[in-house]
């Protein structure tokens, strides 16, 4: 899952960086106005956190500028201020959510989970594919009654390929999908990732396609429900 936190006060934007990657999401940052309208409209983001006072470009106008392309884009704002007439202002301009910091982490990560669901159309919390099941809420997964030891990429891109199930997913989508901009990767580290991946769910028979020249595909199972 990709979020655009886009926030100017650095110490901040770092904390909530390090938890939200903590909890499994890639997260790209923006501290100026600008920069987060630019990358809202070359990227997909599963969700923007965005905060208002923002230089460059106000947090608000930023918000006018993605509904008016007309991105779904979920949008969390998170700001000082605290007049009930500004987050009116900002419902009414198509924010999703408004928090007023500060905030506590944990219902900031609440807020967050509950927005990409609706984001998804409200997804099921529970994913069955064969043996292997999914906690999308959790982020855990289990084959039969065993918890898979997983880390955060190697979940990443089992939730990722798991709902694109018998569709191929280049190694592109997956560097995008689970990687931040200032990370340097390859192809061969997404080939070793999809190696791990391969090695642990082998045992469930859940197999991991190669397409040569184009990319990888989860094959659901044939005891899968259809």
């Amino acid at each position: 899952m990709r979020i655009l936190l886009i926030e100017d006060d650095a110490l901040l934007a770092d904390g909530l960086a390090r938890a939200l990657r903590h909890s499994g999401y890639v997260v790209d940052l923006a501290d100026n106005g600008k920069l987060a309208d630019a990358m809202l409209a070359e990227n997909t983001y599963e969700l923007a956190i965005l905060d208002l006072g923002l230089p460059g470009l106000d947090g608000g106008e930023v918000l006018r500028r993605l509904r008016s392309r007309r991105q779904p884009t979920p949008v969390l704002v998170l700001s000082a201020r605290l007049a009930v007439e500004e987050r009116v202002r900002v419902l009414d301009l198509g924010a999703d959510d408004y928090v007023v910091k500060p905030v506590r982490l944990d219902e900031l990560e609440a807020r967050v989970r509950a927005l990409i669901r609706r984001g998804q159309g409200g997804a099921v919390p529970d994913v069955m594919l064969g043996r292997l099941r999914l906690d999308t809420v959790g982020k855990r997964a289990w084959l039969d009654d065993t918890a898979l030891d997983l880390n955060a990429r190697e979940w990443a891109a089992l939730a990722f390929l798991t709902s694109r199930v018998n569709r191929i997913v280049s190694k592109e989508q997956l560097m995008q999908a689970l990687y931040d901009w200032q990370d340097e990767i390859s192809a061969n580290a997404i080939e070793k990732l999809v190696s791990r991946l391969r090695s642990k769910l082998e045992v469930a028979g859940i197999t991991i396609r190669t397409v040569r020249g184009l990319g990888y595909y989860l094959e659901k199972p044939d005891d899968a429900e259809a």
